[in-house]
């Protein structure tokens, strides 16, 4: 087991082999380090050119010199140092990381950090965007609009024993139920559970622990030692009301309780949501709650293409296919079922307060969990690629003029080292300008997404 890793099924003994920045934990910590470790595809790119180009320059340098040698030792080597120092190939190596470490200095700012500066790149092809729902598109806490439960037991009661299995759980549901007995209750859970196991997507089950000592949470008999909370399929309950958003407790007898649930849509989501339409972006989502949640929340917000009752594989599988059609897919989701998707995607995105496997397999991670910087995300990636191109020009442009001065004696040494200082400068300078964060519209032609 990984430090940082999560038990959801039952209790383990855990010997610790690494403690501190060794951990996964330290590893998250640290994003920022190894983004600036790790090279972007670009900036190898322009390493594998910076080679057989330092070849030729070194070439062109003997060349030079040969050639003067006869007439002018003194000129002959002034030259060929002039040739070397002039063509020093600083500029086109800067180019890409120069601009993406300004970049990602300016996603920090915005509470936004980047675990490989390749994702800069990535984002800036995307076509596609998936979200994920609760906690993504929906505020990441959940209220309790209503409780029923079985006759002889109290709400009190009922809201215990789920909270006792939920806190198990780092679903945003089981937080909610969770969050709801310690607003109500002042004391802590007394119910001790035992056997406790996670099905992804579907619920929590589990056994109560000295089950006959408990019985002070309702009439005796009337409840068992195993429970269960989640889906109506996962308690094997029928559901009354097929419009609202329920998680059921239930235990080897039968149903126990139900909890109705409401969430909140984020201020800016059907904002976001239109300003990635309007650049000519796809929008799905995929979500694992029942489907009338899901299509009332993509209503709301304007996406047209949703898929509920999602189980991990599922989501893959539309990965798969949006991959197969040639899509570029960002993945944006919190939960432990988007781990998969989230490490599969082109570039992905995780909420702050989503479960460590997310956190972990995500390029980006936004600490306040604000969806609305998505659409600026991509056009401050989009003008990072321009800088680099421009960088890059700049420093072909600049060898393309260089080279033959010193080559033919017009350029001296001192010149020579003036003008690369000043290439290396520039190329600098202009990847400065990414270090504020634009907060201008997403703009892209709906006819080419891709510009």
């Amino acid at each position: 087991m990984i430090a940082g890793s999560y038990n959801l099924r039952q209790p383990v003994n855990i010997v610790l082999e690494a403690i501190g920045a060794s951990t996964k934990y330290g590893q998250i910590v640290n994003l920022i380090n190894q983004a600036a470790i790790e090279k972007p595809r670009l900036s190898k790119l322009a390493d594998r050119v910076a080679r057989p180009f330092l070849i030729f320059v070194i070439l062109s340098a003997a060349i030079a010199a040969a050639l003067l040698w006869d007439v002018d030792r003194g000129r002959a080597l002034m030259t060929a140092a002039a040739v070397l120092i002039v063509t020093c190939p600083c500029a086109l190596s800067l180019a890409t990381p120069a601009a993406m470490l300004s970049s990602a200095s300016a996603f920090v700012k915005r509470g936004i950090l980047i675990k490989r500066l390749q994702a800069i790149e990535n984002i800036a092809d995307i076509d596609t965007v998936i979200f994920d729902k609760t906690g993504t598109l929906t505020e990441d806490h959940i209220e309790i609009k209503a409780i029923q439960h079985k006759a002889g037991l109290t709400e009190t009661a009922a809201l215990a024993l789920a909270a006792a299995v939920a806190r198990h759980s780092f679903h945003p549901v089981s937080r909610a139920l969770f969050s709801a007995y310690q607003a109500q209750q002042q004391s802590p859970l007394a119910l001790e559970l035992d056997v406790i196991e996670e099905t992804i997507g579907a619920g929590v089950s589990a056994a109560i622990k000295n089950f006959a000592a408990n019985e002070a949470f309702a009439q005796p008999g009337l409840i068992s030692g195993q429970l269960k909370l989640g889906s109506a399929k996962f308690c094997t309950v029928n559901e009354e009301n097929q419009h609202t958003q329920q998680v059921h407790l239930a235990d080897a007898n039968g149903w126990l309780a139900t909890f109705t649930l409401q969430e909140a849509i984020k201020p800016h989501a059907a904002q976001t949501i239109q300003q990635l339409r309007d650049a000519g972006i796809n929008v799905e989502l995929l979500s694992g709650d029942r489907s009338d949640a899901v299509e009332n929340t993509a209503k709301q917000i304007g996406i047209s293409h949703y898929q509920s009752a999602c189980n991990p594989e599922d989501k893959l599988l539309r990965l798969q296919t949006l991959k197969q059609q040639g899509k570029k897919v960002l993945m944006v989701g919190d939960g432990l079922n988007d781990g998969p998707i989230l490490a599969s995607a082109h570039v992905s995105i995780a909420m702050g307060k989503g479960v460590p496997l997310t956190l972990a397999h995500a390029d980006y991670i936004f600490l306040n969990g604000d969806i609305s910087q998505i659409p600026y995300l991509i056009r401050h990636a989009k003008h990072t690629m321009k800088i680099i191109k421009e960088n890059i020009a700049w420093a072909i442009v600049y060898n393309l003029i260089s080279i033959p001065l010193a080559f033919f004696g017009i350029l001296s040494a001192w010149l020579a080292g003036l003008g690369m200082a000043v290439s290396s400068l520039i190329v600098v300078v202009n990847a400065l300008r990414l270090t504020k964060f634009s907060t201008a519209a997403l703009t892209v032609r709906k006819t080419h997404p891709k510009v």
